[in-house]
């Protein structure tokens, strides 16, 4: 049996981290380092709402979208996909923390919640819903900014365990494909093991091509079922 024919292609990333950046809205190309983080703000109280949108303009913050209830700042959220979301707890249509939920579980933004209680439940009803920091009203900027950059931080460490949590599953997944294609290899070719091994690295390297992709199109060539 001829050596099977793999495709000449650049794959990029790998599966598990390509699916993983689609969920969060990453794309290949990074913003700028230097641009300015941006913000939606979520507030049914319009005065307070300006006050947080002037005190994050005052600091370098870009705000993007405001929103006076929980839906429309979900929404909002996951047109614009923000640096961080600030709303209040108590808001019309959807709640905060029932919001902070939203966008937690479809990985927006961090969130920064607004409360005028700070009742242990709430906090741990907020954290339990992902927010990453609350702020208590009456607040002034220095109660505000703190809690921003404890969010983005955060968060930023989220994001990082998760893509080593994504990188470790593909490294599994592909030993698992590659062991099985070794056997193929084996099976239906003759080679050894060492052999095999050595035939899928090059034919990774020479087509550009992940060992987990090639191994992928070994299977699917030589695991034909007998009529």
């Amino acid at each position: 049996m001829s050596a099977p024919r793999l495709p000449f292609r650049h794959t990029g990333s790998s599966p598990a981290r390509r699916e993983y950046r689609r969920l969060i809205g990453v794309t290949d190309q990074e913003p700028s380092s230097t641009a300015p983080r941006r913000v939606v703000v979520a507030e049914d109280e319009s005065l307070i709402r300006l006050d947080i949108v002037e005190i994050l303009r005052d600091n370098g913050f870009e705000v993007v979208g405001e929103a006076g209830d929980g839906e429309t700042a979900v929404a909002l959220a996951t047109e614009l996909r923000p640096d961080l979301v600030i709303m209040d707890v108590k808001m019309p249509q959807l709640d905060g923390i029932s919001a902070a939920e939203r966008l937690s579980k479809a990985h927006i933004a961090p969130v920064v919640l607004l409360t005028a209680f700070s009742q242990k439940e709430l906090v741990e009803r907020a954290s339990e819903a992902g927010a990453l920091a609350y702020v208590v009203k009456p607040f002034t900027p220095n109660d505000l900014l703190p809690a921003i950059e404890i969010a983005l931080s955060r968060y930023a460490q989220i994001l990082t365990l998760e893509a080593e949590v994504a990188d470790m599953v593909e490294r599994f997944e592909t030993r698992k494909l590659v062991d099985r294609a070794k056997g193929l290899l084996n099976e239906k070719m003759g080679l050894t093991e060492p052999e095999a091994f050595r035939w899928i690295q090059k034919a990774s390297m020479d087509r550009r091509l992940t060992m987990h992709d090639v191994a992928q199109a070994i299977i699917e060539q030589l695991s034909v079922k007998k009529a």
